[in-house]
């Protein structure tokens, strides 16, 4: 088994949101990852820029963060050659790290717009390497930048950061240096694919939370009338629990729910409800035991957000 500890570096074109008949907002300019043995050991490396096939002028910020000019890609290798050579460098069954969340979904849709086999068929599990510093070595579990965990750990910064390889290798530097097991026990999952059916649909315990990954609805609606969406129960002991605040949206990107347990206290549940590629709708929820002072903030939250939902009515009449 191996460790890749893996980044990237990608281009767009001039808005960062999705545009229509434009299949990809990000697409690679570079590949970096580091290969670790089963006791996080360095074992290889992998460098290689891709060549450029949809956007053909380099972002200003693009080139300004990694100083990196369309004209030292125009001799690379397009993008299903590096990924082959890539994919075949990782060996099999890589367990895939990250410093963050994004990179394995942008290089799936990468992939999915050459008509790449993607990495899995449905949800898989990786490390989130700036998750798991953050578990371990930060008050309030605060994520930071990897600079910043690199000098927290007294790492040598030996080579310069905001380049594929180099962010690979202090990410890499950075996980060898988490040591609890109950640290290494949460992994977090890729949802480029979510689950197809109701039978391959996730529900995971990490002690002090759990995670449920849906199948894909047709419609929004369908979602968040679905029964197990919707639950509120206790995820210890799977007894009943009392709702103490309704679903609602503080920000717009999540729902936000609160309900009781009377042997287990206060239940947070989050509910992100994200779209596939084809366009369907799915939920990542997140059920946490939490304390009576954050559940009051919730509460107060909720509050807030009713009297400013009936301030914006009123003033539309």
């Amino acid at each position: 088994m191996n460790y890749i500890v893996l980044d990237l570096e990608w281009n767009q074109g001039v808005s960062t949101k999705p545009v229509p008949g434009q299949p990809l907002t990000f697409e690679i300019i570079e590949i970096g990852a580091v290969k670790l043995s089963a006791d996080r050991l360095m074992t290889g490396e992998f460098s290689e820029l891709v060549k450029p096939q949809v956007f053909k002028t380099m972002h200003f910020m693009t080139e300004k963060i990694i100083h990196l000019k369309m004209r030292e890609l125009k001799n690379e290798r397009p993008f299903p050659e590096v990924i082959e050579h890539f994919l075949d460098w990782c060996g099999p069954d890589p367990v895939f790290c990250t410093w963050g969340p994004l990179d394995l979904y942008e290089l799936q849709r990468n992939m999915h717009y050459y008509n790449i086999k993607p990495l899995s068929d449905g949800p898989f599990a990786f490390y989130d390497v700036q998750k798991l510093f953050a578990l371990e070595y930060e008050e309030n579990n605060k994520r930071v930048a990897l600079e910043t965990a690199v000098d927290m750990l007294k790492i040598e910064k030996d080579i310069p950061f905001h380049r594929a390889f180099s962010d690979a290798y202090y990410a890499a530097k950075v996980f060898s240096m988490i040591k609890r097991d109950d640290t290494l026990r949460h992994y977090s999952y890729d949802v480029f694919n979510p689950p197809k059916d109701k039978k391959s649909e996730l529900s995971l315990f990490f002690g002090n939370y759990d995670k449920y990954i849906s199948r894909t609805f047709n419609t929004k609606e369908d979602l968040i009338n679905d029964r197990t969406v919707k639950n509120c129960n206790c995820y210890i002991c799977n007894s009943k629990a009392k709702r103490i605040v309704k679903f609602f949206s503080p920000t717009g990107k999540y729902f936000l729910g609160l309900s009781k347990c009377e042997t287990h206290g206060y239940i947070k549940i989050k509910v992100r409800i994200r779209k596939s590629e084809d366009g369907r709708y799915f939920t990542v929820k997140t059920r946490k035991i939490i304390s009576e002072n954050d559940a009051i903030d919730i509460i107060e939250r909720a509050e807030r957000f009713k009297k400013n939902k009936e301030r914006i009515r009123n003033e539309r009449r």
